[in-house]
């Protein structure tokens, strides 16, 4: 049965902590693309095609055809930062995009200037800026951030908001008892207690002021109860974490297949170059451990070798980065995999991916921005596991394994739009083609 999913009706603010390199990419992006000047390509809500029904009715629509989404035209952008660049000079800046193609949307972009961040340089040592907030108490930064949200609400004329987290890279935290229920996190919010980092104010912030919220980088930030709480009772869809781009893309296309196979890896060596800001933020090693879990976290779950342990139980993995400011936001990934086969004969596969860290990453934030706001109109709340697509290390219930297995992430995310519009789920079983055959013979 289809879900009562409210209109898309007016303008759709998406707010975005960090207004760096995948930030103004997206914003360049969505904008150039308004004018003709470019195809949305990377975009799964915009180029991606849905099935629907029997492969004999040959009912394929694209995706933003087939659900309510909020069109490129009603999107309006804002943010946070710790410089004070605009959009088009930050863009400039990050040089993910030549400038001839800047200067097409260059008002559009200088139009767009940051509010002052909530920064706590503890959590990010290699990098500072002092477009921050004046407010040092934990619990006057959340109050301010949602005065920022309220303002940028009423001043653009939005009818509803999204945030997505694109800003850095926070030093690697464990679980406490702050974070265990929403009355120790906001007893913790209110005594300044340093454990709170800057994402879960934001987190916080905008669940408090019903915004859905998507985490982009691997923080524990909206992944701990307090939260997950707090967003089931404000009725707040949440998502995250790590945008899926580069070297862990490849690894969630390549070891289903590996496993598929029932073919074994001995070992899987991944190494990256890269020179932004997020390279220089990874170079300190507390900020690059946060990293290092999330991308170590995909190949376990694929391969499942306490499931396998003769093809994988001996697996070992080990992941790098390197920064390299030559490289600017081109990241280069390195990954050696030593696999054996039938009888144990070794073979091995090397990949070369030179990617574009911030162009892998725009339609991702483009997509989750949609999608969010379109789990808060059909009334979904709390985590998002649909979207699990997109992200590194997807967030789920306690208790659930993560599903990393891109292709069966991608069949949950089109079984749940198809869900929200009373269509039939597609198994791809297909048996009943064949039966209908004999029947008829």
């Amino acid at each position: 049965m289809e879900h009562q999913i409210k209109n898309a009706d007016g303008k759709l603010g998406v707010l975005i902590p960090g207004l760096g390199a995948v930030a103004t990419t997206l914003i360049a992006g969505v904008e150039t693309i308004k004018k003709g000047l470019a195809h949305p390509v990377g975009s799964l809500t915009q180029m991606g095609n849905i099935r629907l029904g029997k492969r004999t009715e040959n009912r394929n629509p694209r995706i933003k055809d087939f659900v309510s989404l909020t069109s490129l035209e009603d999107i309006v952008f804002g943010g946070w930062d710790v410089y004070e660049d605009n959009v088009y000079q930050s863009a400039v800046n990050a040089k993910v995009i030549d400038r001839h193609q800047l200067d097409t949307v260059k008002e559009e972009l200088e139009a767009i200037k940051p509010m002052k961040a909530v920064f706590d340089k503890e959590y990010v040592k290699n990098i500072s800026g002092n477009h921050v907030k004046k407010a040092t108490h934990k619990y006057d930064q959340a109050f301010a951030l949602m005065e920022d949200i309220r303002d940028f609400k009423e001043k653009n004329g939005c009818s509803r908001l999204v945030m997505i987290w694109c800003a850095s890279t926070e030093k690697y935290i464990e679980h406490c008892e702050v974070y265990d229920s929403l009355e120790h996190f906001e007893t913790a919010l209110h005594n300044d207690d340093p454990r709170i980092s800057p994402s879960m104010i934001y987190a916080y912030a905008a669940i408090k002021m019903g915004v859905p919220f998507a985490n982009g980088a691997p923080n524990l930030t909206c992944d701990i109860p307090a939260l997950v709480q707090f967003a089931k009772i404000m009725q707040v869809p949440i998502a995250g974490k790590d945008f899926k781009t580069g070297q862990t893309l490849m690894k969630t296309i390549l070891a289903p297949g590996l496993h598929a196979r029932a073919l074994g890896v001995k070992g899987w060596f991944s190494s990256n170059i890269l020179g932004n800001r997020d390279g220089l933020v990874l170079d300190d090693p507390d900020n690059f451990k946060t990293k290092e879990v999330s991308k170590l976290s995909v190949l376990q779950d694929i391969l499942q070798p306490d499931l396998n342990p003769e093809l994988y139980g001996d697996l070992y993995h080990k992941v790098r980065i390197n920064y390299y400011p030559p490289h600017g936001d081109n990241k280069e990934s390195w990954d050696n995999i030593d696999i054996f086969g039938w009888m144990g004969y070794p073979m091995q596969i090397k990949i070369n991916f030179l990617c574009r860290d911030s162009i892998l990453a725009a339609p991702i934030v483009l997509d989750l921005a949609l999608f969010m706001d379109l789990a808060a109109r059909a009334g979904m709340c709390g985590i998002q596991e649909w979207l699990s697509f997109y992200f590194k290390s997807p967030q789920t219930l306690e208790g659930l394994r993560s599903e990393h297995d891109i292709f069966k992430q991608l069949m949950k995310l089109q079984n749940t739009l198809r869900h929200m519009m009373g269509e039939d789920m597609i198994t791809h079983l297909g048996l009943d083609y064949y039966q209908q055959l004999v029947e008829s013979l």
